[in-house]
Formats: C-alpha cells, sequence, structure tokens
C-alpha cells in the first residue's frame, strides 16, 4: 500500500470557502469530508461531549472518525452559553456554509433561524440534513438511516428470495445523502456567488436519496403490477448476472448482461450453441431461464480453481471477477498502483490506511492535508482568526 503524508499547502479546488459542520455522526460528516477533501476549510463546531461519532471505536480507537473527521478543524461551542453563542455568529459570518442534522426546528428554538443566519451573511447556504425531511408528518421521528434504509424499499429486495429482508452493514443510507448534501451545497455556493443571491436553504432528507438509487423501482411497480423484491445476488434486468463457486472454494462474480458479451461466454465456454438456444437466445429468454443458465455456467467456474477461472475468462474477455474481502482488496496490484488506498502515520495504528481524495482532478486533485482533529483543537487558531479578521473590518 502506498505510504502518504500530509500535505498542508496544496492548492486544492475549493481553496477559500469555509463550512461550519454543526452535523453528528454519518450523513454530515460524510457531506463535509468531500469538501474538505477537495480544499474546503471545514470547522467542526462540536458540544462539549464531541461528535457523536467519535464514540463509534474498533478496539478502542475511533477509525470512523480519524477516516470522516480527515481535514477539518475542531472547535467546542455550546450553542446555549452567550460567549460561545457570540463566537458561532462571528464564524457564521465568515463561512459559506453550514450543514446541521438537527431535527427539524431545533436550531430556531436555539436562537437561530434561517433569517437570522442570513443577517449574518446574506449569502450563507443551510444545509439542514434529517432522517425524513423538513415538511411531512415523519418530520420529528428520529432519523436513523437504519430506518429509512427500512422504509425506502431497499431492505425488502435486499437478500434471498427464502429469506428475510436484509439491512446493509454500512451507513449506506448517511452516505448517499451526504454525498447528495455535497453536490447540493456546491450548487448552491456557485448560485449565490455567480448570480450574487442571497443563499438559500437545502432541505436533504436520508429518504429521498435513497429512494432515489433504487431508480425506477416504482416505475416497475406501475408497469407490472409488482413490488420488486429479493433475488439474492441475481437481477431481473439481465442473465447472466451472479456469484459462483470454484473448485477450491472461492468466489468470483459475473455480469454478462450486453448480448455481445453474453454470446462471447457461451463461445468462450465451448457451449456456442446456447446463442441460438431459444432459452437463451435474447436476454429476456436468458432471464426467463436463468436457473438453467446458472446450472451451465455454475459447473464450468466449478471445474476450475479460482486463479484458473479469471485467467481463462480474462483471456476470454469475458466480465468475472474475483470477490474480495477488504485485505485482498488492499492487496490487489490495480489498487496499489493507483493508490485506492494510501496510509498515514497515526497515534494509534502506527498507520492509518484510508481511501484517498475521491474523485480525482487533473489539475486541482485536493489532498489529505491534516487528520481528524482531537476535540477542541484548533479553537485557539480559529479564535485569533476570527480576531484579525474583526480587526481587519474596523480598522482603527
Amino acid at each position: 500500500m502506498r505510504r502518504e503524508t500530509y500535505h498542508p499547502d496544496v492548492a486544492c479546488p475549493l481553496d477559500g470557502v469555509r463550512i461550519l459542520d454543526l452535523s453528528r455522526l454519518v450523513a454530515g460528516n460524510v457531506l463535509t469530508h468531500v469538501l474538505a477533501d477537495l480544499g474546503a476549510d471545514v470547522i467542526k463546531i462540536e458540544p462539549p461531549e464531541g461528535d457523536a461519532l467519535r464514540a463509534w471505536k474498533e478496539n478502542g480507537i475511533p477509525v470512523q472518525w480519524k477516516v470522516y473527521a480527515r481535514n477539518k478543524r475542531s472547535i467546542v461551542l455550546d450553542l446555549k452559553a452567550e460567549a460561545d453563542r457570540q463566537t458561532f455568529m462571528e464564524l457564521v459570518g465568515s463561512a459559506q456554509a453550514l450543514i446541521e442534522n438537527f431535527r427539524p426546528g431545533v436550531l430556531d428554538r436555539l436562537g437561530f433561524p434561517a433569517k437570522k443566519l442570513h443577517e449574518l451573511q446574506p449569502g450563507l447556504v443551510i444545509a439542514r440534513i434529517s432522517g425524513w425531511g423538513q415538511s411531512g408528518p415523519y418530520r420529528n421521528r428520529p432519523g436513523f438511516g437504519t430506518l429509512v434504509e427500512a422504509a425506502s424499499g431497499l431492505a425488502h429486495k435486499t437478500g434471498f428470495a427464502d429469506s428475510p429482508p436484509l439491512l446493509p452493514n454500512l451507513g449506506l443510507a448517511d452516505s448517499v445523502a451526504g454525498l447528495y448534501g455535497a453536490v447540493a451545497v456546491l450548487t448552491a455556493i456557485r448560485r449565490a456567488e455567480v448570480y450574487k443571491e442571497p443563499g438559500q436553504e437545502i432541505d436533504v432528507s436520508l429518504l429521498e436519496p435513497m429512494i432515489s438509487i433504487l431508480g425506477a423501482d416504482a416505475a416497475v411497480h406501475r408497469a407490472t403490477g409488482k413490488a420488486p423484491t429479493r433475488t439474492g445476488n441475481r437481477t431481473t434486468l439481465s442473465a447472466p448476472r451472479n456469484i459462483y463457486l470454484t473448485s477450491d472454494q472461492q468466489y468470483v462474480a459475473m455480469s454478462a448482461s450486453t448480448q455481445p458479451m453474453a454470446e462471447r461466454l457461451f463461445a468462450a465456454i465451448g457451449r456456442p450453441d446456447l446463442i441460438d438456444d431459444p432459452r437463451f437466445r435474447t436476454n429476456a429468454d436468458r432471464v426467463g431461464n436463468i436457473e438453467a443458465l446458472d446450472d451451465i455456467i455454475g459447473a464450468f467456474i466449478a471445474s476450475k480453481t479460482l486463479a484458473q477461472n479469471l485467467e481463462f475468462f480474462d483471456a476470454a474477455e469475458v466480465t468475472v471477477g474475483p470477490i474480495y474481502d477488504v485485505v485482498q482488496m488492499m492487496n490487489d496490484p490495480h489498487v496499489i498502483e493507483r493508490g485506492s488506498t494510501v496510509e498515514f502515520e497515526d497515534a494509534d495504528l502506527g498507520l492509518l490506511p484510508m481511501h484517498p481524495v475521491v474523485p480525482r482532478l487533473s489539475r486541482t486533485p485536493g489532498a489529505v492535508r491534516r487528520p481528524a482533529p482531537k476535540l477542541n483543537e484548533h479553537a485557539i487558531e480559529i479564535s485569533s482568526e476570527l480576531r484579525a479578521r474583526a480587526a481587519r473590518a474596523c480598522p482603527s
């Protein structure tokens, strides 16, 4: 794995953009993580106990925090304390965007409705992240991603037909909402800057992004009268698409989802007769006869080891690949050469493996400039900047 060092002075595409992050846990931290990696000055405004993400630990180490809080600065503010409220207002006056994920109305009750925030900074973009959105009958319900993954239709269609619905074992709803939110924040900042317009509020629920990535499921129901349900590793859209067991008890994944690829597969495994077989002639035929098709493909793959299968299908230019765990992924030569995972010095782990800045820009690619902050680590630094800003605004 590629060893990296922090690059605090690299020019980044979002240099000069300040983001205030009042969020907790995953969705808001993903949103600001994307912006921080691209150069935004993300200031984590934490309560005295710190962001709850700090408490998610593996072997006593807050690895989630270390990854998603990199490139950010931390200051502790109690928004119920007058001195800290004043500091918060000064920070708002210096920022392009504010991210919060309180329940709807909480920031207003703390004395900071949008009207007041826009008085402090007319161009401010305010992104509000919640489980169910700022309106609707569920607006005040707790908004954990698990509930949204269940209610969106995702869990219902994930898993095998003869098994219960399956929840993802990662913060999928939060992460997707964070990515959508990052795009929305940048879009709103650009609008305010280019057209010299006032800032605006962004309503980022966890629900709509999840519905969005389910794509055409609602339209499928309208077209078929059926709700998409669990199909395991198969899909109702194309075939073959599945995982298959090799002779050495490893798994490969296959997706031959276009007609030329399916025909190439049939020829490669020595069964060109399947190209004109009425069961498999078209994609629709293959989907309708998937059990028979998987039996044929599975038998061929089961006759070879993982390495033999990968070599064979690579030579045949058929889309087959290994199923990795995270260790195998990190040691894959392609991942190593591209630096798709990199590692940095870390006080707890010695070396901390992480993903690099994603995506890659050719001229100003962003950088990992600093590790995740300790709680309140940058309070003195940020306060000094605010004093300098005030002095410039009111010269003696």
